[in-house]
């Protein structure tokens, strides 16, 4: 069976940089196609796609591109992205290069090493020491210049998933009742929820997620069927913070732990309830409610 060959734009898509790149770094440092007749077109076999893709990874890590590109042509078989991150002793480091990832939308390298530092250190360390950072970078360069809608996007959908597939099943929960967590209003912003959400999971907290735009009517049905023992409210933005949706939840017994997050709420009007500043503090907020 005949090995499949990849033109420069090809490979280019491929590993997420421009077919001129390419030719730079075939030129300046060797790394081109391991077969090339003269007239003829480049055509990159599967072996040199592998060490163009470890190139264009080590320099997101921070890696010189002469270094990189001698690691890459060193380098046989295959090679696990988790290994790649192990040098970073900073996290500002770790934060830039998945910034550098997202931009070339490498979601394969994004997605390994959160995985691996959620892992390594937990949702809420990673939460706020990278991911928090990291969009902070995203959202800063849209608003300055109106690019990078789509690594926005992407970032969020990737870090849904990674929330809420990379913790553990919840086989004996501490609390006899699930928590509710819900994004009120029209609210679509609910990636901190998802965050929320995996952090208790972490801590073995049972949740009910009700996820973006519930209304008061679910809440106030989910209130009456589960009797929560604390109700976590996300308003990213101001429209959708209605003090309706904390002063007209049903009475019970127990009285359950109302907590507000997001920057969305207005603070005149959530003097009677508690607005958690950070993922760390909503948390605290939940385990004094069971009593943890």
């Amino acid at each position: 069976m005949e090995e499949e060959l990849l033109t420069v734009a090809a490979v280019a898509r491929r590993i997420g940089v421009a077919p001129a790149t390419l030719r730079t770094w075939d030129r300046r440092y060797g790394l081109g196609p391991s077969t090339h007749e003269a007239g003829e077109h480049r055509r990159y076999r599967p072996s040199d796609l592998a060490k163009l893709s470890l190139m264009r990874r080590l320099i997101t890590t921070g890696v010189s591109p002469s270094d990189a590109a001698e690691k890459a042509k060193a380098h046989q078989g295959s090679l696990k992205i988790e290994k790649l991150v192990d040098n970073f002793e900073v996290r500002e480091e770790l934060v830039d290069s998945i910034h550098r990832a997202a931009k070339i939308l490498d979601k394969t390298f994004i997605e390994t090493i959160l995985r691996k530092d959620i892992a390594d250190n937990g949702v809420i360390s990673t939460w706020t020491e990278v991911i928090v950072p990291l969009l902070f970078l995203v959202g800063n360069e849209w608003e300055e210049d109106g690019s990078g809608i789509e690594v926005e996007h992407m970032l969020s959908e990737l870090l849904k998933r990674i929330m809420r597939e990379g913790v553990p099943e919840i086989k004996s929960p501490k609390n006899a009742h699930p928590v509710l967590l819900a994004a009120v209003g029209e609210e679509m912003h609910c990636l901190a929820l998802h965050a929320l959400a995996a952090a208790l999971a972490e801590k073995n907290i049972e949740t009910f997620f009700l996820g973006a735009r519930t209304p008061l009517e679910a809440i106030d049905a989910m209130v009456r069927r589960s009797a929560p023992p604390a109700i976590f409210l996300w308003a990213q933005l101001s429209q959708n913070s209605d003090s309706k949706f904390f002063r007209d939840i049903p009475s019970i017994r127990p009285a359950p732990r109302v907590i507000l997050g997001g920057p969305g709420w207005d603070m005149d009007e959530c003097t009677d309830v508690i607005v958690a500043q950070d993922l760390t503090h909503a948390c605290a907020e939940i385990e004094g409610a069971l009593g943890l």
